[in-house]
């Protein structure tokens, strides 16, 4: 599996995926030529989020967790080297620079790896829901950002929001949960715009509605708390509750409203969505079409056709054939490749 790939042609040996989140860490392993008849990747799950520190993404504690189960991974596909990596993170553009010191020297001591590719999450969301195509991608979960590329260089990656629940994360999960609590206490205090189906759930989840801000506000997970609650805005719209509709409708706007900040210009180009907050379904995803082809009328909308997993698996399987299109950046997709000669 040590062999390198010889131009453009057949490439022979395993590439490495890693998906680090705050849900927890997934690593793929998967013929670096892919194709027909060949045997699907092997992964392994951890619920154990990587560690954040005064550095950043803790790369001890990722090491600590990627490197025996790369070496597992590889044992049972009969792997000793990798002939190209891909690690996306969350986190990677503002927090991965402990990462991008250390773990390109540890995968060339672990795996002889000389060809890694370290990527923020949105990225690897990206290569999963598009490929390796111009478009723009709306990646919302507890938080939200939407990125767009036309393949160029000069183009490069274009970015809107990502900038976390105090200061944007417009229309995703902690954003909708939110909106709908807020509704909640103001039909609890008997204030216009209150949804009192939302208040109902809403101490049917939490408690006691006056108990919301003691419960809240001291929670350090408080983004994915608020979160919690967008499916419940969600049921409520489809049960015909008014103020929840339009709460889908206005983050329904902020999504589309992203997209349309980052999506290259061109007639034809795909904008995808992927994410949890998407599980939700048609409620939040009705609206967005719409929103979409009010602002993006030339754009086709789709789901993701995979996961940022998926997607790490194609950009390590395209830097190890010298076949990737995405451009590179020093903080969102970070290329190491081996010296010539």
């Amino acid at each position: 599996m040590g062999e390198r790939p010889a131009g453009r042609g057949a490439v022979r040996g395993h590439v490495l995926a890693v998906d680090s989140g705050g849900s927890g860490l997934r690593i793929a392993v998967a013929r670096a030529g892919g194709g027909t008849g060949a045997p699907g990747p092997v992964s392994f799950a951890s619920d154990e989020p990587v560690r954040t520190g005064p550095a950043g993404i803790d790369a001890t504690h990722l090491l600590s967790q990627l490197l025996p189960a790369a070496e597992k991974l590889g044992s049972e596909v009969g792997a000793d080297r990798y002939v190209a990596v891909c690690v996306g993170a969350t986190g990677m553009a503002s927090l991965g620079d402990d990462l991008r010191a250390r773990l390109p020297a540890a995968l060339a001591a672990a795996f002889g790896v000389h060809r890694l590719a370290l990527a923020a999450d949105a990225v690897t969301a990206y290569a999963g829901a598009l490929g390796q195509r111009p478009g723009a991608v709306i990646a919302a979960g507890t938080g939200m950002i939407a990125l767009g590329t036309d393949l160029t260089t000069a183009g490069g990656w274009r970015r809107a929001d990502g900038w976390g629940h105090l200061l944007g994360d417009c229309g995703g999960g902690a954003w909708i949960g939110r909106a709908g609590l807020e509704a909640a206490m103001r039909a609890y205090d008997g204030r216009s715009g209150g949804s009192t189906a939302l208040l109902a759930r809403a101490e049917a989840v939490f408690g006691p509605a006056a108990g919301l801000p003691g419960m809240l506000y001291p929670r350090t997970d408080r983004p994915a708390v608020l979160a919690s609650f967008a499916p419940e805005v969600a049921r409520c719209a489809t049960e015909g509750d008014a103020v929840s509709r339009r709460i889908l409708r206005a983050a329904a706007g902020h999504l589309a409203d992203a997209a349309a900040a980052v999506c290259p210009p061109g007639a034809g180009r795909t904008v995808a969505y992927t994410g949890g907050l998407f599980r939700i379904g048609e409620p939040l995803l009705a609206p967005l079409r719409s929103a979409l082809a009010e602002r993006l009328p030339r754009a086709r909308p789709t789901a993701a056709a995979g996961s940022p997993l998926d997607g790490a698996l194609a950009i390590a399987a395209g830097l190890a054939g010298d076949r990737l299109l995405l451009p590179p950046d020093s903080k969102l997709l970070q290329i190491t490749r081996p010296a010539p000669g």
